[in-house]
């Protein structure tokens, strides 16, 4: 790794989940600014590799304020995807595997902002895999304006039938602000499996 967020004293590498395609303005004005706030707290950006959507803002938020980023995308996303050129790493695996993979042992901690299916199946891994004990990392899960208050509500409803223990629940960090997720994330311990 180049010089960067990483090398600081304190620094911690977060690891953003989010949309890769097509969303209205608001959400990838919200990627954008949780870039500019990982790069502020002296960060260092893990993201899937495109360099469109959400995905893509959270990246140029993160560069234009100064974070060493790293991009990660398998080979078959490079042109659906648009890979991201730009970063400072761009690291072209062969699986979609190999990617969560390099993503997941780049983490100090994992921040999911809105997203679809992709998103969510990254999300669930990176809560399961803390929650079984494989990592000790932070799972923050922005819930901006609600958007995932259904998921929430059903996650609750699955506690109340016995299928999720209230640990499960509570190793799960629910914010609704950029400066909350952040907050949760530097508080992240970078030795931490």
């Amino acid at each position: 790794m180049t010089a960067g967020a990483r090398e600081r004293p304190g620094a911690r590498t977060v690891a953003v989940f989010c949309a890769s395609g097509p969303v209205p303005d608001e959400y990838l004005d919200l990627a954008e600014r949780m870039g500019a706030a990982i790069a502020a707290a002296g960060m260092t950006l893990v993201s899937g590799g495109g360099r469109v959507s959400m995905m893509g803002a959270v990246a140029r938020g993160a560069r234009a304020g100064g974070a060493h980023t790293l991009g990660v995308i398998p080979r078959a996303l490079v042109d659906r995807e648009v890979a991201d050129t730009d970063a400072d790493e761009l690291v072209v695996t062969d699986t979609m595997r190999e990617r969560k993979q390099i993503m997941d042992d780049a983490a100090d901690a994992f921040i999911v902002l809105p997203g679809g299916v992709g998103t969510l199946e990254e999300f669930f891994e990176a809560w399961t895999a803390g929650y079984i004990g494989m990592h000790a990392k932070p799972v923050v899960l922005l819930d901006h304006e609600g958007f995932y208050a259904p998921l929430l509500d059903w996650l609750g409803e699955l506690h109340a039938r016995g299928f999720v223990s209230a640990r499960a629940l509570g190793a799960l960090h629910r914010v609704t602000t950029v400066p909350e997720a952040v907050a949760a994330c530097a508080e992240a311990d970078p030795t931490a499996g």
